[in-house]
């Protein structure tokens, strides 16, 4: 992979991890401060809810970065590879089921129920999203077990020649 790319996914990560965790310190307080008018339980679920959601951000940022780090060194297709790539698709899972909670605590409430439908399509959307990263950890499976099988058959060649 090109380096200078490596670096630009690099540089884009860390400004979002920058700005999210901006968001979690001033922008999160902020919104505790405006539902002040809410159920205090509403309130605490709603702050809850979008700081989770910042963090399966930050856990699938640092989770690319270290794939990043492998690609690099030349070691994607090796066993690490995975850890990182579970560690993506738990973040994502974890997000979609935060969107659906959130969408389910909106419901009885006077969100208009479009809203609601939205969060619910969104929720389904960032499944996906962690299905098509399975498919993708099932390929870096494939390209593993073929990049094994290349060595074994080299070393045979190389016995016989």
């Amino acid at each position: 992979m090109n380096p200078a790319l490596i670096l630009v996914t690099r540089v884009i990560l860390a400004l979002s991890l920058l700005g999210s965790v901006l968001v979690q310190v001033v922008i999160l307080p902020l919104v505790w401060a405006d539902l002040a008018g809410e159920a205090f339980g509403g309130r605490i679920l709603l702050v809850a809810i979008a700081a989770l959601s910042i963090l399966c951000l930050q856990v699938g940022a640092i989770g690319v970065w270290r794939l990043l780090g492998l690609v690099r060194h030349g070691s994607v297709f090796s066993a690490a590879a995975f850890r990182w790539v579970d560690v993506i698709i738990g973040a994502i899972v974890v997000l979609s089921a935060l969107v659906l909670v959130l969408a389910i605590a909106l419901a009885p409430g006077e969100v208009a129920p479009g809203v609601v439908g939205l969060l619910c399509g969104a929720s389904l959307v960032i499944a996906g999203v962690a299905l098509v990263v399975v498919v993708m950890r099932a390929l870096l499976a494939q390209a593993i077990a073929r990049e094994q099988e290349a060595r074994e058959l080299r070393s045979e060649l190389d016995e016989v020649i």
